[in-house]
């Protein structure tokens, strides 16, 4: 619905901080911490949120530091998850006060996102925080934690169960990585966490339930495109040469699912795996996911992902470090996922 003169004159009236990318004439990207952003500078939505939390994940970094095909829109405030609080609504569905949690539906990529004190949003991908989660605990899983149980989810619904044989993730010193950790481990998975930061993130990676944690070297290697069946399923957040060699190395009628490319967008390898041994591979879109698969997904986060795990997890900066965290974070100076605190203290 559109607003009135009046409102949008209001609205005007009404500044507020917010992270802000804009591209030059000349294609060059400038990134900025504004102080006097409006209402009126929103898009159209039927929710007004005042927010509370945002994060730092692999494409607001990208997008932050200027590269390439991430935005669809300029300008725009970046930030592809947020949480908080239904400042107004033309939506019925949603009551002032709500707390509520959006992860992908464009945000920070086609529409301005969750970087900022308020956002305006459409009503129908918004998921109700579940009842007993922080506002900071739904924070700390954002995308990544929807992106990891939408890969347990796939596993399940390909059959794949624990007595199967253990799986493995890759990435798992990241927020999607660790989060998956903790979330095939409740559900009874003998999970092998590969790392990076294998040294110093094993304590870590075994305290969210891995039963081992090894080095992404051999992983990182040039291999065979089949190597010894050793994993039932696969969580993948690398891609490249990481993602096929896990699928070399997956059992006959295993499952593969792809999450992420924080290593390569490649996939430099063959069809053998595919063909031989049926092995299936399952990419995970979490961005447009249907609404009754984001309750899902949120509910079993909130089931099955203790507290404990939820906090190991995340680190918390304040809305004015989102740039510096963002190129740590591309720098792979990150552990877990880092979330934003934009406009309030938990609840």
């Amino acid at each position: 619905m559109a607003r009135s003169r009046t409102v949008r004159q209001a609205e005007a009236m009404t500044t507020f901080s917010a992270w802000w990318v804009e591209q030059g004439q000349d294609r060059t990207t400038t990134t900025r911490l504004r102080d006097d952003m409006t209402e009126a500078e929103l898009p159209e939505g039927e929710v007004l949120l005042d927010v509370d939390y945002s994060g730092i994940n692999y494409k607001d970094a990208l997008a932050m530091t200027g590269a390439p095909g991430i935005l669809r829109h300029w300008p725009i405030v970046p930030g592809i998850d947020l949480v908080g609080r239904v400042r107004s609504s033309t939506d019925p569905a949603w009551t002032v006060g709500s707390r509520v949690v959006l992860t992908g539906a464009g945000l920070g990529e086609s529409r301005s996102g969750g970087l900022a004190e308020r956002a305006r949003v459409p009503s129908s991908p918004l998921v109700a925080v579940p009842d007993g989660m922080g506002s900071l605990d739904a924070a700390g899983f954002g995308t990544a934690g929807v992106t990891a149980v939408a890969a347990v989810l796939a596993i399940e619904r390909h059959g794949a169960r624990p007595s199967d044989g253990p799986v493995l993730v890759t990435g798992a010193g990241g927020g999607l990585g660790g989060i998956a950790v903790a979330a095939l481990a409740a559900r009874g998975w003998t999970v092998v966490a590969s790392s990076g930061r294998a040294a110093t993130d094993a304590d870590y990676l075994l305290s969210l339930g891995a039963a081992e944690v090894v080095g992404r070297e051999p992983l990182a290697e040039h291999g065979k495109p089949l190597q010894r069946e050793r994993w039932a399923a696969v969580v993948d957040g690398v891609g490249g040469r990481t993602l096929v060699n896990a699928i070399a190395q997956t059992r006959a009628g295993g499952i593969v699912t792809s999450c992420g490319m924080a290593g390569s967008t490649e996939l430099p390898g063959t069809v053998l795996p595919f063909i031989l041994r049926g092995v299936h591979l399952a990419g995970i879109d979490s961005v447009s996911l249907a609404l009754d698969v984001r309750r899902r997904v949120w509910d079993r986060l909130s089931r099955d992902v203790a507290p404990e795990a939820a906090s190991a997890v995340r680190r918390v900066v304040p809305l004015s470090g989102a740039e510096d965290a963002a190129r740590l974070l591309l720098d792979g100076g990150v552990r877990g996922r880092t979330v934003i605190a934009v406009g309030g203290a938990d609840r």
